[in-house]
C-alpha cells in the first residue's frame, strides 16, 4: 500500500512535531543545476596531434555532446525519516545495537541506563524502581519470615499429601524438610545445665497488624523492639501462634506455643518460643484475638497498641539450641530460645484458636545429637 508524497511529508512533519525536532530541508541546488535554465556552451575544440590533419574527430564529437547535454549529478538526499531516528537517537545518548553480521544496525538503538540504576520487574509486583523491594517483614503464610517467591506459590499444609510428611518432595527448595540435620521442633531432653547468658529484651509498646495467613495469626510489629544475645542484636520481626504446641520439654507438651521471630542486621534468625498453658485469661493475648480479620489475607491495623514485653513470663530462663523454622523451606542456621516457665491463657482464649486452626504443628523432629543448652 501506497501513500502519496504529501502525505507522507505531512506524516514526517507531524513526527518531528512530537520529538522536538525540525523537518530536515532539502539543499539548494547548487549553481549550474538541472533546476537553473541551462546556458549554451561552445563545442569544444580539441588540439590535433602533431602530423594529422586539424579538424573535428568523429568518434569524440558525439561523446562530448551527451555530456554537455547530461545534467550535473544531484547531491544524495538523506531519507526523512533517517534523519529522525539519527536526531532522536543523538537526543537519547543512545548508539546502534549489533547488526547480525556485524557493525551497528540502524533500525535499532540502545539507550544507557539513567544514574540511579536499571529498572527492572518484578513478577506479580508490577514495574519496581532501583532499590525497591518487597516488605519482608510478612511472613510466608506459616508463620515465618517470606521464603522465595517460588517457595510461597507450592500449596503445603499440615495434613494429607501436602502435610509435614510430604514438604520434602513438594518443591526443590522444600528438600531441608526431610533431609535437613538440624530441623525444628524438638524434644528438648538430656540438655547441658550451664550459667547462659540472660536474654536482653528491650520490647517496646506500638502498634501491630493482625493477619489470618490461612496457617495461623500472625501479629506484625513496627521496628524498634529488639532482643540482644551473644553480642547480637536481633529486631523484632512478628509474633505467630501454634496450636498443640510445637516441640515438647522432656516429652511434655503445652496446650500452644507463641513464636516471637527476630532477625539481626545479618539476616540471621533468633526466635523466641513462648510454651502456652490453660490458667487464667492473658490481656494482651485477647487483644491480639479482639482484631481477627473479617479475611484470610487482609491485614488489620489495630489501632491500640501492644507490648510485647506483656508476652514474656517473669522468669526468662531459658533452653537454647540451632534448628530450622518450623514450615517450609525449613531452614536452618535458627537460634532457638525456649523460655522455660509457662504463659497462661484462659480455655476459651485457646478454644478460639483451635477453632480456627484445629491442628497447625508441625511434629517433633530428631535431635540428631544437636547440642541443646539451658540455664541452671
Amino acid at each position: 500500500m501506497s501513500f502519496p508524497r504529501r502525505t507522507a511529508a505531512r506524516s514526517v512533519a507531524m513526527m518531528l512535531c512530537c520529538a522536538g525536532l525540525s523537518m530536515p530541508m532539502a539543499a539548494p541546488a547548487p549553481a549550474g543545476s538541472a533546476s537553473a535554465p541551462a546556458r549554451a556552451s561552445a563545442p569544444a575544440v580539441h588540439a590535433a596531434p602533431a602530423g594529422t590533419t586539424r579538424g573535428p574527430s568523429r568518434a569524440s564529437a558525439p561523446a562530448a555532446a551527451a555530456r554537455e547535454a547530461a545534467p550535473p549529478a544531484r547531491p544524495a538526499v538523506q531519507d526523512p525519516l533517517e534523519v529522525i531516528r539519527e536526531r532522536l537517537a543523538a537526543r537519547l545518548g543512545a548508539t546502534g545495537a549489533p547488526a547480525p553480521g556485524g557493525g551497528e544496525s540502524r533500525h535499532v538503538v540502545r539507550v544507557p541506563a539513567s544514574a540511579s540504576g536499571e529498572f527492572r520487574l518484578t513478577p506479580g509486583r508490577g514495574t519496581a524502581g532501583p532499590g525497591s523491594s518487597p516488605d519482608r517483614r510478612a511472613g510466608s503464610g506459616g508463620g515465618h519470615p517470606a521464603a522465595d517467591p517460588p517457595s510461597r506459590a507450592v500449596p503445603w499444609s499440615y495434613e494429607g499429601d501436602t502435610g509435614p510428611e510430604h514438604w520434602g518432595q513438594l518443591a526443590g527448595d522444600f528438600e531441608l524438610c526431610a533431609k535437613g540435620r538440624r530441623q525444628s521442633p524438638i524434644d528438648i531432653r538430656d540438655g547441658f545445665a550451664v550459667d547462659l547468658e540472660p536474654v536482653a529484651f528491650d520490647y517496646r509498646p506500638g502498634g501491630f497488624t493482625v493477619v489470618n495467613t490461612g496457617r495461623t495469626l500472625e501479629v506484625a510489629f513496627p521496628a524498634g523492639s529488639r532482643i540482644e544475645l551473644g553480642g547480637r542484636v536481633f529486631e523484632l520481626l512478628q509474633l505467630h501462634f501454634h496450636h498443640p504446641a510445637e516441640g515438647s520439654i522432656d516429652g511434655r507438651s503445652a496446650d500452644m506455643s507463641a513464636h516471637l521471630v527476630h532477625r539481626d542486621a545479618e539476616g540471621r534468625l533468633a526466635i523466641v518460643a513462648l510454651q502456652l498453658l490453660r490458667g487464667a485469661e492473658h490481656a494482651s493475648i485477647q487483644q491480639i484475638w479482639n482484631h481477627l480479620p473479617l479475611e484470610a489475607g487482609e491485614p488489620v491495623r489495630a489501632r491500640a497498641t501492644l507490648d510485647p514485653l506483656h508476652l514474656v513470663p517473669a522468669d526468662r530462663r531459658y533452653v537454647t539450641f540451632m534448628g530450622s523454622l518450623t514450615t517450609p523451606p525449613c531452614t536452618e542456621g535458627v537460634q532457638w530460645i525456649v523460655l522455660q516457665q509457662p504463659v497462661e491463657l484462659s480455655d476459651e482464649q485457646v478454644a478460639f484458636f483451635a477453632r480456627l486452626f484445629p491442628m497447625n504443628a508441625r511434629p517433633v523432629q530428631a535431635a540428631a545429637g544437636r547440642v541443646i543448652k539451658r540455664s541452671r
